[in-house]
Parts: C-alpha cells; structure tokens; sequence
C-alpha cells in the first residue's frame, strides 16, 4: 500500500511517500517561502523522485492539526485536492500524534509542544507500547504553566519536542529539573514520514475516509474568532 503523506501544522513543509513499511523518499523544508509556495511542487518533486505518478498512490493523507491555521488549510486543501481528483482515499492524522511517532522506543512520557500563542500550547501525553505511539491523555490547548503542574504528578521521565520548545525550554527546564529530555534537531520538528506511518496503520484497520471528510482540526477557535466572539458578548451584555 503506497502512502502520500504532507504536513504542514507548522513552520515545516514535509511529504513523504511510504510503500507498506518502506519509506521510499522524504523532503523536510525549514526554509523560508510559505507553505503554499512549497507543497505542490514538494510533491510533484517527490514523486518523481521515485518514478511515481499521483495515481500510483492508493492512500492520501494530511497533518490535520491542530497547528497554525493557515498552514493546515493549505496542506489539508492540498491532499483533498488530489484525492478528489483522483477518487482516492484520504486519513487525517493529529499533527501532535505525527511528532510523538518521532521519537520511538523512548522509556517515559512524549510530550510534543506546539506553541499556541500567549503563552498557551497545543499537546498531549503519549508512550511508546506495542510498536506504536499510545495517546495517554486529551488533546490540550493549555498554558505552559498548568501542563508542567499536569506533569509533576507524573514519576517518570519525559521526552519534550516541537517547534514549541525553543520558547518553552528554560521554563520546563526549570520546573522539572532532571525529568526533562529534549529530541535533537533531527527529530524535533514535523516528519511527513510519521504521519504516513501512522496512516499506514489506521488504513490497515479499514479506518479510511473520503476527500468529503478530511477537515482541520483546530483544537481551538482562531485569535480572531476569539476577539468577535468577546465582543459579540460585551455588545449583548454578557
């Protein structure tokens, strides 16, 4: 089973093609440009690469969040685009699920750490068992300081990584002292690689859906939806 995978929830733009267990190529751009400057032609690029067309590829799947908003519609509207052109089926994959499959094998908790602005993050608590990455706890819009007292409650070591810690590092640091890892540069940032594989293993269960149903998930509303909703409450008194 061929897999196309994109991820861009981040400042990352990352595709990979895997076929069954094989990752036949990978491009991670980290590198000026908007996402929508990069992704098509990231993909057609890929695929040439390893003499693939687009219709070769049985599965199409997308970073669907959460992460910046813009960002993912590119890359959700992306894979939608193409599968709908070419009757394929599509998997959305948490783009914080694709950061713990970074980091296989680690002995504690995998905490991926997307900054959410003010502040506040976008993670979850995760182990490695059984071959795959295990979702512990909610997806969380949450501030930095109300995780680490979430975390403190927890007797193990923890792996941090994400985009998020080079502004969250000193402060986890910090307050957990010697419980804190962190992934090295290689691993840290977005890998369309671990979003294929985890679709892999959702098409595997028959967990496949239509172009239709791929939609972002935003975890939580935008600044700007925040900013009408306050004042669309003062305006009727609330």
């Amino acid at each position: 089973m061929r897999i196309l995978a994109l991820d861009s929830s981040g400042i990352v733009a990352t595709a990979a093609v895997i076929d069954d267990s094989k990752l036949l190529a990978e491009n991670i751009i980290n590198h000026k440009k908007t996402h929508s400057e990069k992704l098509m032609p990231t993909v057609k690029n890929l695929l040439e690469s390893v003499n693939l067309k687009p219709d070769d590829i049985d599965v199409f799947a997308a970073a669907n969040g959460p992460g910046s908003f813009t960002g993912l519609r590119i890359g959700v509207a992306t894979i939608k685009g193409i599968a709908h052109a070419l009757n394929k089926p599509t998997i959305g994959v948490s783009s914080l699920d694709g950061l713990a499959m970074n980091v296989p094998f680690f002995d504690g908790i995998i905490c991926p750490i997307i900054d959410a602005k003010r502040n506040n993050i976008y993670t979850a608590i995760y182990t490695w068992e059984h071959n795959m990455v295990q979702r512990k706890s909610k997806y969380l819009a949450i501030a930095i300081e109300e995780f680490i007292v979430m975390l403190k409650n927890y007797n193990q070591d923890i792996l941090f990584l994400g985009e998020g810690i080079e502004l969250y590092r000193p402060i986890l640091e910090n307050a957990l002292n010697e419980k804190a890892y962190f992934a090295p540069c290689t691993h840290n940032l977005q890998r369309a690689s671990s979003i294929a594989y985890i679709a892999l293993h959702k098409a595997k269960q028959g967990d496949l859906g239509s172009y239709r149903d791929l939609v972002p998930f935003y975890l939580r509303k935008s600044q700007a939806e925040r900013a009408y909703q306050s004042h669309q409450e003062k305006e009727n008194g609330i």
